[in-house]
């Protein structure tokens, strides 16, 4: 992913001061808590990562930070979100995935959305939610296997595929399940044109671009998106100013078409066009100026397909979730491989 593995996951010598000195009981008892403890402490790291992962940073600093985010939106989306990324990342140590792809977090980002989505659409507070996010986080992890597979026939990433793939199949389903629902009422309309103001005041445009940070895991509160970019100044300046620059050219692309302003200010024209930045500059494609102009393109491509997605579900009661990102991104990734100068084999600039 461009980034350095943790220093916890190079593992190291198992030998320490408990095999030189003292009897063989309390040598064995001091080595098997020094490795317990170092296994603990690398779960924990692939946790962390895995929520990083979500913005394809392969860092346990600003996992922390993430969670922090999470927190402060609630503590019960604090806590789904360290929960989600932990199961789905055990089961696929379980499971025996690859280190690869365990260590750096890819297995846990995945579970750690679709924990998220659970507890926003389900109600964090339901029993019944708890369980099904705990099932939907070892299941997710299968899916996962499976569209890396068939997706690497193509050559293309999984991407939030196996989340969305799941959190959708649930949310449609759910009203159908008393225990599950408890809404009352069914999600199910038929799609209507933009309505309201398309006048967008600067307070507006400032809360929006931090809550398009925020809304990447479903929170609309722009100081949880101002602490999630924090996280990604942590990673890496560049990150952040690439996932800047594509939330700006989200919104932008919003302003222009005439999307209504409280679609702009409530982050939810911003998210993917993150996403798709990230990954098309310096994630699947190499950052320079010829690929940040492509990320930023995709950018737009992605704020004006999530109406299109929005309508394509209303009728059967899904949602948008990151589907625009993920289709975008299938499509300029195949797209670039057309594009010597994108792809790094052509020297020109």
């Amino acid at each position: 992913m461009g980034h350095a593995v943790d220093a916890l996951d190079a593992g190291g010598s198992t030998g320490g001061r408990g095999g030189s000195t003292g009897g063989p009981e309390g040598s064995t008892g001091r080595g098997g808590r020094a490795v317990g403890l170092r296994r603990a402490r690398l779960f924990v790291a692939q946790v962390l990562r895995g929520q990083a992962q979500v913005t394809f940073l392969p860092s346990a600093a600003a996992g922390a930070v993430f969670s922090v985010a999470l927190f402060a939106a609630g503590w019960e989306y604090g806590v789904y979100g360290l929960v989600g990324t932990a199961v789905g990342t055990a089961t696929a140590r379980l499971l025996g995935v690859e280190r690869a792809r365990v260590s750096p977090g890819l297995e846990g980002f995945n579970a750690c959305l679709t924990a998220l989505c659970f507890a926003v659409f389900l109600g964090a507070d339901h029993v019944s939610t708890a369980l099904v996010t705990v099932a939907g986080c070892v299941v997710v992890t299968v899916v996962t296997a499976a569209v890396v597979r068939l997706l690497g026939v193509w050559g293309l990433p999984s991407l939030t595929l196996p989340y969305c793939l799941l959190a959708t199949a649930v949310t449609i389903a759910a009203p159908g399940f008393g225990r599950l629902w408890h809404t009352g009422q069914g999600r199910a309309a038929l799609p209507l044109p933009a309505s309201g103001t398309t006048t967008v005041e600067p307070a507006e445009l400032a809360r929006g671009f931090f809550a398009g940070f925020a809304q990447i895991f479903f929170m609309p509160q722009w100081y949880v998106g101002a602490l999630l970019l924090l996280g990604l100044v942590v990673a890496g300046p560049r990150t952040a100013a690439v996932a800047c620059l594509g939330n700006a050219v989200g919104v932008a692309t919003a302003w222009g078409l005439g999307a209504p302003a409280a679609r702009i200010a409530d982050g939810t024209m911003g998210y993917n066009a993150v996403l798709v930045s990230l990954a098309l500059c310096g994630v699947f494609l190499p950052a320079r100026a010829a690929t940040l102009t492509y990320a930023l393109v995709g950018a737009a491509a992605s704020t004006a397909l999530g109406p299109a997605v929005s309508a394509l579900f209303a009728p059967s009661g899904g949602h948008t979730f990151t589907w625009p990102f993920v289709l975008t991104t299938f499509v300029f990734l195949a797209g670039a491989k057309s594009f010597p100068r994108l792809t790094g084999s052509d020297d020109g600039d």
